[in-house]
């Protein structure tokens, strides 16, 4: 009863093959009319089938079609005619510009004869013969319209009406926006049966299968032995238009109720005798393992080629404790490394300190450290006392500091009640004050030097003095001194050449 049950079956569906069998539509993918990434251009730079012109430029990726620059057009074309009536193409661009409003926009053509490369119409030429679908993205009419996609059929007499986008000679169209999208924006356009559809991904996503329907137009009349092409074009405003894939697909009609539209004799005997061969190849090859396993001619268990729940999820928890384990003896491994590298560095410390050797015991009566330990290079009374003396220099070089500065103040004082005694006049410095400046600055640098000196000194691993061999009094008693006698001598030539200047 099983073995009737499943002929049964099987003639059912021989019976509902041969009836779907008697319309079928074949595709077939045409390589001479498609290009795609990568290697999309030759190291010379030419596509293979296709010949480019204008501002076009093809790379390994994509072709750009038309750069973002002014006043830019270029066209791509194949370079043979195409050799089936019915087809389907597949093309993935990109426009993206800067600017809130792009353009032009971007054209696909089939057209009976190839247009130029910088023609009028979106980098084409215009009075074509076929079918251009336009990717419209400048508004020209001002009706907020744009980005546009049209269908726009020419017997070749007709001027394509720029002013007004085209909207009075469209086939069809559909408002989509096709600028600066996330992902490839996709058009398929199909053309069966003398039906023209496209369908249209607008970018968003990066699913294949995600399309909906533009416009879909009957009784669409295309000249056959056509070519296929695509042009762009820039105005006052630019965009990049690249085309990333442009695949084209072949449908072929087989009904076997037409004789004229039939598979040819001798390629359909050659095709039935292959599979005929093929298929006793196979019952042959089933008969003979049969026989080899007759443990393995029962009905098999189908359940036991799926997976249960439980399976597949203790699957998952031993992939997820493998990954787990694996990151752990990486870890491990690394914190060994970490581990040598220390013992390593304490090993080289260790046997820096052993070739030292040990400390001289110091002066408070400290025992020595014991071989090997740390040395000990200076003590905290050391440290106390460096300290205290650079505090006492640092109070007396701000005390030396505010004595230059008063003397500053007292020397501009001088000079502008000079400036202010009637018909005086502000001498130029003469040679005594001259020598008196130079001979402050020498002190200056002596004290500059002393100070390096002491700082030098305090540096040294050796235990610092506790007095300075120059007080501070001295130091501000000498400052004082030649303050005093500088201020004298401004005075006293002051009075000279005023008493000079009533004479005469």
């Amino acid at each position: 009863f099983y073995s009737n049950f499943l002929l049964l079956v099987y003639i059912i569906f021989v019976i509902i093959n041969i009836v779907k069998a008697s319309n079928i539509l074949h595709k077939r993918f045409e390589y001479k009319y498609s290009f795609k990434p990568p290697y999309l251009a030759q190291k010379d730079g030419s596509v293979p089938f296709w010949e480019y012109g204008g501002n076009c430029i093809a790379s390994s990726e994509n072709v750009r079609l038309a750069p973002s620059l002014r006043s830019q057009k270029g066209a791509i074309w194949t370079k043979v005619p195409i050799t089936f009536d019915y087809w389907e193409v597949d093309v993935a661009f990109r426009v993206t510009g800067r600017g809130r409003v792009g353009a032009d926009g971007l054209a696909f053509w089939y057209t009976l004869n190839k247009g130029s490369y910088d023609g009028d119409v979106f980098g084409s030429s215009d009075k074509w013969v076929g079918l251009g679908v336009f990717f419209d993205s400048f508004d020209n009419d001002n009706k907020h319209n744009n980005p546009y996609i049209m269908a726009v059929l020419n017997d070749g007499t007709k001027l394509f009406d720029h002013k007004q986008d085209g909207t009075t000679q469209l086939l069809a169209g559909c408002l989509r926006d096709f600028r600066n999208k996330p992902f490839p924006t996709r058009a398929k356009i199909e053309y069966y049966n003398n039906v023209l559809t496209l369908l249209f991904n607008n970018g968003m996503t990066n699913n294949d299968k995600d399309f909906d329907i533009c416009f879909r137009v009957e009784n669409v009349a295309l000249p056959k032995g056509g070519y296929f092409g695509l042009s762009a074009a820039t105005g006052g405003l630019a965009d990049d238009h690249d085309v990333i894939h442009f695949l084209t697909t072949s449908l072929h009609t087989v009904d076997n109720t037409q004789p004229g539209s039939q598979v040819p004799g001798d390629e359909s005997i050659k095709l039935s005798q292959e599979y005929l061969e093929y298929q006793q190849k196979l019952e042959q090859q089933k008969q003979d393992y049969r026989k080899e396993h007759p443990e393995e001619a029962k009905d098999p268990n189908y359940d036991e080629w799926f997976e249960t729940d439980s399976q597949r999820e203790l699957r998952q928890i031993f992939q997820g404790q493998s990954h787990m384990f694996e990151a752990l003896r990486e870890l491990g491994r690394k914190l060994d490394e970490v581990v040598g590298r220390q013992e390593r560095t304490l090993s080289l410390i260790s046997t820096q300190q052993v070739a030292v050797g040990q400390a001289p015991p110091s002066q408070s009566g400290q025992a020595p450290p014991p071989q090997g330990a740390f040395v000990d290079t200076i003590r905290r009374h050391e440290v106390d006392t460096i300290l205290n003396n650079q505090n006492t220099i640092s109070s007396a070089a701000r005390e030396i500091r505010q004595f230059v500065l008063e003397l500053k103040t007292r020397t501009d004082t001088i000079i502008n009640n000079q400036a202010k005694q009637p018909t005086a006049q502000v001498q130029s410095v003469g040679y005594d004050t001259q020598s008196l400046v130079s001979e402050m600055r020498d002190g200056l640098n002596n004290l500059k030097q002393n100070y390096a000196h002491v700082v030098q000194k305090l540096t040294e691993k050796q235990a610092c003095p506790t007095a300075s061999c120059v007080g501070v009094t001295t130091m501000i008693v000498i400052v004082i001194t030649q303050t005093i006698a500088f201020i004298g001598y401004s005075i006293y030539r002051g009075s000279k050449d005023s008493q000079a200047k009533k004479f005469y």
